[in-house]
């Protein structure tokens, strides 16, 4: 199967979401997907014989908490009945993210504008009246202010009105977590073919981000329902079955979050005199640290204890108690986890770049041990690595509950497709989705 098949594929299932419902009789929020404009209001209208294909483009920009980066699809209609097959996708990305100039929105705003250049140049430009431009932002903006994320999303919608590119009154928008965890938990789903099995076997999904992290699953179990949260269960109807998702966004447990928490440095005063030491750093390591705009002294602690057991003591007060652990994950459950789990997992040695891995819970464990117990080995990839992989193992263990055997498939594609919320976003913009 072809990674167009697969999309193609994905299409379909946007198709076949109903018009949003509240259920009332059933436990937690009831997500119908509408599906039910066309694609006419965005297609080229250039004149051309019957029969010939139609090329038309999508621009979403993912502005996280690391960095921003934008994403220009290259789409084909080849029939003008059917539905429309990705046939290329445009990356590219700038560091940091939003969030780090929320004192100065303007700056901000720029980066946004260099990025819209790639879109220009990728973009014939015929079409760029009709070519659809968003941005949704993630947990980096969540964390700010009110008045400063709104301060830049307003300084986006003010460069992409300016841009020669289609802009609507919803283009620049935070998505919350509710929203990433389905959109990730379905594409991966298609992506791997397993909605299409008659045994409706599905696999979960971990996506750990730089300020929050995110699970979803499909309980096998009723227990899971029962004693969860009312708002950790999503409802949702396609190919006429209804699912009960298990699925939420924990805001402040992303990779980089967690080791401010760590640090004890989250929301600490008088960051020009103070130095944020942990054991979970080499001994001699001391430097300035910046995140979000703010800069932060940090060291290891030269007269103290390092390593592993000393870290995860550290590390571990800042998922327990915190994050919910749902019933059926001390199970057999098959989970599928992206962004910093692959990126660390290949800065540690642990699985391939290209390839990615089948691991246990175990092997970051392991791993994470090795790491710490060899600091100055590992100090040239990142004098944090003993931190972030102490606090993934924390945070599968401690926070989730997962048992030491689950299995987790680390990847940063699926069928040559990135595993990302951007590509279910711009698919869901394109047909007028609402996710509500």
């Amino acid at each position: 199967v072809t990674a167009k098949m697969i999309l193609h594929r994905l299409l379909l299932l946007v198709t076949c979401f109903c018009a949003l419902a509240r259920n009332s009789l059933v436990k937690g929020e009831f997500y119908n997907l509408d599906f039910s404009s066309s694609m006419e209001n965005i297609l080229p209208t250039i004149t051309r014989p019957a029969n010939a294909s139609r090329t038309f483009y999508g621009i979403m920009f993912d502005a996280g908490s690391t960095g921003t980066r934008i994403h220009v699809y290259t789409f084909i209609q080849k029939d003008p009945a059917g539905l429309p097959v990705l046939d290329k996708e445009m990356f590219q990305s700038v560091k940091p993210g939003l969030s780090a100039y929320a004192d100065n929105p303007e700056m901000g705003g720029n980066t946004v504008r260099q990025l819209l250049k790639v879109a220009k140049k990728t973009v014939p430009r015929p079409l760029w009246k009709k070519t659809p431009v968003v941005l949704k932002a993630t947990a980096g903006l969540r964390l700010l202010p009110q008045e400063k994320a709104q301060a830049l999303l307003e300084e986006v919608q003010e460069v992409f009105d300016e841009s020669p590119f289609l802009v609507s009154n919803n283009s620049v928008s935070i998505m919350n977590g509710t929203n990433e965890g389905i959109l990730a938990w379905v594409t991966v789903n298609f992506l791997t073919g397993h909605l299409y099995a008659k045994s409706r076997k599905t696999v979960g999904i971990l996506d750990l981000g730089g300020g929050s992290t995110q699970i979803s699953f499909l309980p096998k179990s009723k227990k899971t329902i029962l004693t969860s949260p009312d708002d950790y269960i999503a409802k949702f109807d396609m190919f006429n079955t209804t699912y009960q998702l298990y699925t939420h966004s924990y805001l402040g447990c992303g990779l980089i979050a967690a080791r401010l928490a760590t640090l004890g440095a989250l929301g600490a005063e008088g960051l020009e005199y103070r130095v944020f030491k942990s054991t979970c750093l080499p001994k001699k390591f001391k430097e300035d640290w910046t995140f979000g705009g703010i800069t932060y002294k940090v060291s290891g602690n030269p007269d103290g204890y390092t390593g592993y057991k000393h870290c995860y003591q550290e590390v571990v007060k800042v998922v327990k108690g915190i994050v919910h652990q749902p019933f059926e994950v001390k199970g057999s459950s098959t989970f599928y986890a992206f962004s910093y789990y692959f990126d660390r997992a290949v800065d540690s040695g642990l699985i391939d770049s290209t390839r990615g891995g089948v691991v246990e819970v175990r092997d970051f464990k392991k791993k994470a041990k090795e790491v710490c117990n060899k600091m100055t080995k590992y100090r040239p990839i990142s004098p944090f690595l003993c931190m972030d992989m102490t606090y993934i193992t924390a945070l599968l263990k401690d926070g989730f509950g997962f048992k030491e055997s689950t299995v987790l498939h680390l990847t940063k594609k699926v069928n040559n497709v990135e595993t990302s919320w951007a590509l279910g976003a711009i698919f869901d913009y394109l047909k007028s989705l609402k996710i509500h």
